[in-house]
């Protein structure tokens, strides 16, 4: 079964909305067996949630979002796990993650506009004890966001050539 669940959870991080029915066939087996094997991977925490990718642009909403890298004092016997948790019951925090490099964690934000994401950083982020330094990066554009494109493609990318 390993193999069916490697290949539902390709299928569904691409298109979460997929029919049960449409990928059984695509599976080659029957719909209760996707939708039994879905449910476990669910109950395992395997699948964590489901998503909807939004372009707020398009939505005509304001809306920031910002990338801060966060240098921070690993405490003893708990690493950075304990302010990676604090940091991630900020509502405004949508990701928390540990890399490497000359940073720590890279923690990602939404706001309504670049004053309330610095507020953030400087009113929440930033005070928290073991916090040593930040550096903040205002998303301007997005090109491609979770596999997605989000912009229109032209229909031929092919160059013209002429004699």
């Amino acid at each position: 079964m390993e193999d069916i669940r490697k290949q539902i959870l390709k299928y569904l991080e691409k298109n979460s909305r997929v029919d049960l029915g449409e990928l059984a066939v695509l599976m080659g087996t029957d719909e209760v067996t996707i939708a039994n094997e879905i449910a476990q991977m669910e109950k395992e925490k395997i699948i964590c949630g489901y998503h909807t990718l939004i372009d707020w642009d398009k939505a005509g909403e304001e809306h920031v979002n910002a990338l801060i890298e966060v240098r921070v004092t690993p405490r003893r016997d708990q690493g950075f796990d304990k302010t990676a948790e604090r940091i991630c019951n900020y509502p405004e925090v949508t990701a928390v993650y540990l890399i490497s490099g000359g940073y720590d964690l890279l923690v990602t934000l939404e706001g309504k506009t670049l004053q309330e994401v610095s507020r953030f950083v400087s009113g929440k982020l930033s005070p928290i004890e073991d916090v040593i330094s930040t550096s903040t990066y205002f998303i301007l554009k997005k090109y491609k966001d979770h596999g997605t494109i989000m912009f229109k493609k032209n229909k031929s990318e092919r160059m013209l050539v002429t004699p």
